[in-house]
């Protein structure tokens, strides 16, 4: 009589066991990691955007661009202006581009973000109008260091 080769039954639970063990492991690392990716794309738009504005202020100030009124601290409008351009000082057909186009936030999708100015309060989550003056996330949800990101 020849013995046949295979699994026994308890080898196949065995088997079928560690490998549950093993991807109930895996799923949440992965999706820790997709989170930390999104965050870290939310931290360089609100740097990326909030350096255009910086950059944006320092050259109406320097009088390189055409300068929004005083009343403005030398700040933008709005977003769109830095995507568009500013007439460059001295010059009818130079544009000074601050931005080649709006971030998308990752949490919402969309390139809309909460504004700033300078006559709202510092943590204002309503924009007040006037200037841009300071940016951050619409998004409702809270960041994996317990901050919301709405305060990024």
């Amino acid at each position: 009589m020849k013995r046949q080769g295979g699994f026994t039954l308890l080898e196949m639970v065995v088997t079928a066991t560690v490998l549950l063990i093993l991807a109930s492991a895996v799923v949440p690392l992965a999706r820790n990691g997709l989170k930390r990716q999104q965050e870290l794309e939310l931290r360089r738009s609100l740097r990326e955007m909030r350096m255009a504005i910086d950059d944006y202020k320092k050259q109406a100030e320097q009088q390189k661009i055409k300068a929004p009124p005083v009343d403005a601290n030398f700040y933008p409008e709005n977003l769109e202006i830095m995507v568009e351009g500013v007439p460059a000082t001295g010059s009818t057909t130079r544009r000074v581009r601050f931005l080649r186009r709006i971030p998308r936030d990752p949490f919402t999708g969309k390139a809309e973000w909460g504004l700033r100015s300078t006559s709202d309060d510092a943590n204002s989550t309503s924009w007040g109008g006037g200037h841009v003056y300071d940016v951050y996330s619409l998004s409702q949800g809270t960041g994996m260091n317990g901050v919301p990101y709405r305060e990024w």
